[in-house]
């Protein structure tokens, strides 16, 4: 035992104290901050508003485009070929032609532009007269505006989760937000440490300084410590990166949260066109009086944290967080030990690789239904319930289920373990021969 923690303290101190650990677990969050931030700032500044011609043959929609932040609209009564003509090197960036017989053919509607046209400049064209053809169909059938308006409701629900407990609010967003970021930390946590234990083990085999080593140690022993050594930094760089991230989402926040505003403030405009008059009016005197979006109109993401079980989220994620890196890295590391160098790892890597990003892809599905026979199974599967139970965990799950798959993984771990032991007692010593798949398993059931 004293042997295995030396291992472990000798694998976490040097790998702490080396540059790139400091170097990573600063700018990491920084970076990832900085690339979050540049992009929605390029996103929210690089919005151009565009002008568009529009030619009405029919008349019938003159007024009825709305123009935004992104669009303004102005009819001309030219004809059509004097427009495009016209349309090359001037300050329109596009033309709208509505033909006089829309009304019976409205796939007739055609959008020039010089640089091509955008989809939500279609989407923006094609909604505005779908929504004005169903109102002259209506009316002509005798169904009038003022109706059609009294009709428009603004419908949204509030989700109830009925437990044992009793009632409690519940958010779908919340809960796939949350799941979707335990998962890919998991997930990416696997490759990297895992990556890192097999290269570990691969250095220290070329150099021969393992030979050192396991004359002091037993090679379970060594293998055992390097995995927890590494589990331990992986620990401290996400435990480090959750805080800094903290505050740097808060200053980031404020730097770019003016502008982020004025942009929604702007978008607000379009959404208030599709509410009834009075909603908008209400809408309106909000913004005046706050200075910004009415909450109604954006989702509360944060007030929907409190809905989630966050103990049980928290609780879980660090135990499958150290479960799936401890099941994969035991076999990372028996590859380590197998090989001579990096390149001879691809052939052994793809089959460890495949259950872990089986597993990511899945859980876009097991987002869409958390209680599916499919979530359920594979949250029980050691190699995959790491990411799908962290992505279920949000939503809600059984405690028995939670439990089972618990047990199945711990006992994932052991064998993986055992196996990856058998393999790395021979293979760690083993120098200048190309390792082949049967070769592998001959030297499981060798003897000690």
């Amino acid at each position: 035992m004293n042997n295995i923690l030396l291992i472990i303290q000798r694998e976490y101190v040097t790998r702490v104290k080396k540059k790139s650990f400091i170097v990573m677990t600063i700018l990491g969050p920084l970076l990832m901050g900085l690339m979050y931030a540049g992009v929605i700032w390029a996103a929210v500044s690089s919005v151009n508003q565009k002008k568009i011609e529009v030619l009405d043959d029919s008349k019938l929609f003159e007024g009825k485009f709305k123009t935004s932040e992104e669009f303004i609209f102005v009819f001309k009564k030219e004809k059509i070929d004097e427009l495009k003509k016209s349309l090359k090197g001037s300050e329109f960036d596009a033309l709208v032609h509505i033909p006089g017989d829309v009304l019976e053919n409205p796939k007739s509607i055609k959008i020039y532009s010089e640089k091509g046209v955008t989809l939500e400049l279609q989407s923006r064209v094609e909604s505005a007269l779908e929504r004005e053809i169903e109102s002259i169909k209506l009316t002509e059938a005798g169904i009038t505006k003022s109706v059609l308006e009294s009709a428009k409701m603004d419908v949204s629900s509030e989700t109830i989760s009925l437990k044992e407990g009793g009632e409690k609010k519940s958010s779908a967003a919340a809960a796939s937000i949350i799941g979707g970021i335990c998962a890919f930390l998991i997930y990416l946590s696997v490759f990297i440490y895992g990556a890192q234990v097999m290269r570990s083990i691969t250095e220290e085999k070329t150099s021969r300084i393992v030979e050192i080593l396991i004359s002091s140690v037993k090679p379970f022993q060594l293998m055992i410590g390097k995995i927890i050594g590494v589990a331990l930094v992986g620990l401290t760089q996400f435990g480090l990166w959750i805080v800094l991230s903290a505050g740097i989402l808060t200053f980031g926040s404020k730097l770019v949260g003016e502008k982020l505003i004025q942009s929604k403030n702007a978008m607000t405009e379009a959404q208030m066109a599709s509410l009834p008059p009075e909603a908008q009016e209400m809408a309106k005197e909000k913004m005046q009086a706050g200075g910004g979006i009415p909450s109604e109109m954006m989702p509360d993401f944060f007030g929907a944290l409190d809905t989630l079980p966050l103990t049980t989220i928290i609780i879980s994620f660090l135990f499958y967080f150290v479960g799936g890196y401890l099941l994969y890295s035991a076999l990372f590391g028996a590859v380590g030990s197998a090989v001579d160098s990096d390149t001879d790892t691809q052939q052994f890597m793809l089959p460890i690789t495949i259950p872990i990003i089986a597993a990511f892809m899945i859980a876009q599905f097991v987002i869409r239904d958390p209680n599916s026979n499919l979530a359920i199974w594979t949250s029980m599967i050691p190699f995959t319930s790491p990411i799908i139970m962290m992505v279920r965990i949000p939503f809600g799950v059984p405690i028995w289920q939670i439990v089972l798959s618990v047990t199945l993984l711990i006992g994932g771990f052991v064998f993986t373990t055992w196996l990856a032991s058998r393999i790395y007692r021979v293979g760690i010593l083993m120098y200048g021969k190309k390792v082949t798949w049967k070769e592998l398993g001959k030297w499981i059931f060798y003897k000690s």
